[in-house]
């Protein structure tokens, strides 16, 4: 079979994702990974399939435009490149970096900037922003792989002082760390 990425966006409602995994289900599709979420009050789905080889991606996508047209909602479908995976991230160590402070412009992109600069992967980030200045309204959690290869001082260190320089409190963990710290 061969892998195609769905990415579904719309204006939230019930239903959505039993409508894509439907269709995907009538036209004999495995969904393999499938990640979504609401922002505010937009739907953002993405699938990994498998698609049977008999069938056109082609095909299929117009089944999905024309299926979810009703419901006002985008897809755009692409072949998943079956590319052999970076060892500098099979080699890597998952960490969880969180932030609370200030809301203001460029947040995402400086920390961001650090950790790139440091060759880590981030894997999932959320950020919540409520506005004001209450620290606690405003929250930033990276998931991210970091090679084994990268001087972890150097990288904690560069991301404190970032911190430090937009008025952010910062905690860098060892997602194992961070899990046995935050289990209910």
């Amino acid at each position: 079979m061969k892998k195609i990425i769905i990415s579904v966006l719309g204006h939230d409602r019930p239903g959505i994702i039993a409508s894509v995994s439907g269709i995907l289900f009538q036209n004999d599709c495995n969904i393999e990974n499938v990640s979504q979420t609401i922002l505010q009050s937009e739907f953002s789905g993405i699938f990994i399939t498998s698609v049977p080889e008999e069938l056109s991606v082609k095909d299929l996508h117009e089944q999905i435009r024309k299926d979810l047209e009703p419901l006002n909602l985008q897809a755009y479908i692409k072949d998943l490149a079956q590319e052999k995976a970076d060892p500098a991230f099979t080699e890597a160590e998952p960490f969880i970096i969180t932030t609370k402070g200030p809301d203001r412009k460029g947040l995402v992109a400086h920390i961001t900037a650090v950790i790139a600069r440091h060759g880590v992967n981030v894997t999932n980030l959320q950020a919540v922003f409520k506005g004001g200045d209450d620290p606690n309204r405003n929250i930033m959690i990276y998931e991210a792989d970091v090679p084994r290869h990268t001087d972890q001082r150097l990288l904690h260190a560069d991301l404190r002082e970032k911190a430090a320089e937009l008025g952010l409190q910062i905690s860098i963990q060892h997602r194992n760390i961070f899990e046995a710290i935050n289990r209910i």
